[in-house]
């Protein structure tokens, strides 16, 4: 009886594992930078680095030369629930930016328009003491609602949930953020920010996903995303989201 009932458990774990990955597709294969590019450009420098087990390693000492620069999705995404996890080195800084528009001619760099996750290391870095500047924050936004980032050298999951309107940042299974974009209280953060001046800033609902070069150690692997294409409420995703 006992051994029925574990291996009812198990399959039940199995299942609620099968579902929680269905729908989801690779945004890092783990051996290429197939499906990235560095912004504004065609190719991958040399400082974004596939490593060992799946990992994608920014290296500033190899960013010479305009081998550097952020590393965005060459496809555009509107409704999207991403999924990655990341570490950083001792001080340094990175960051999850959505909703890219890559208009050279308009907008030099992925933040000129993009929406960003913070990638930090909170202790050893000046804008971990920053307000609304730590990992998790939606940058210059909005606070965290919870120190959920784990010790330099340690793999954090992150996930950034954007359906309809309706956006949610996960750290290490912590609902951090949760907000709606482009109404009259997003309006309000916009304008509080130091993104008040910034035009068309934030503004985009459909762009590319990126992960900054901030000149630091960092590292990401099992990048994936799942995306909904239209507007089903019947539609739901693990977690309620």
């Amino acid at each position: 009886m006992i051994k029925n009932i574990c291996t009812t458990l198990m399959l039940v774990a199995l299942l609620q594992t099968a579902n929680a990955q269905k729908g989801f597709k690779p945004l890092f294969d783990g051996t290429t930078t197939t499906g990235w590019h560095t912004y504004g450009k065609t190719t991958v420098g040399n400082a974004w680095k596939v490593e060992a087990d799946g990992v994608l390693h920014f290296d500033p000492t190899a960013a010479k030369n305009g081998q550097g620069g952020d590393l965005v999705t060459d496809q555009e995404y509107t409704n999207f629930h991403l999924k990655l996890e990341w570490k950083v080195a001792p001080k340094a800084n990175s960051g999850i930016i959505f909703y890219v528009n890559e208009d050279l001619n308009k907008y030099p760099n992925t933040y000129s328009t993009g929406l960003e996750m913070q990638v930090l290391d909170n202790d050893g870095h000046p804008d971990g003491k920053i307000t609304k500047h730590a990992a998790g924050d939606l940058y210059d936004l909005i606070k965290s609602s919870s120190a959920a980032a784990k010790p330099v050298g340690e793999w954090n999951t992150a996930e950034v949930v954007c359906k309809f309107g309706k956006l949610t940042l996960v750290l290490n299974g912590v609902f951090v953020v949760e907000t709606t974009l482009w109404d009259d209280n997003y309006k309000s953060l916009l304008a509080g920010s130091k993104f008040a001046t910034w035009k068309d800033f934030g503004t985009f609902k459909t762009g590319k996903i990126a992960l900054q070069d901030h000149g630091d150690h960092v590292w990401y692997r099992n990048i994936k995303i799942k995306e909904w294409n239209t507007m089903d409420i019947t539609t739901g995703c693990e977690n309620g989201m």
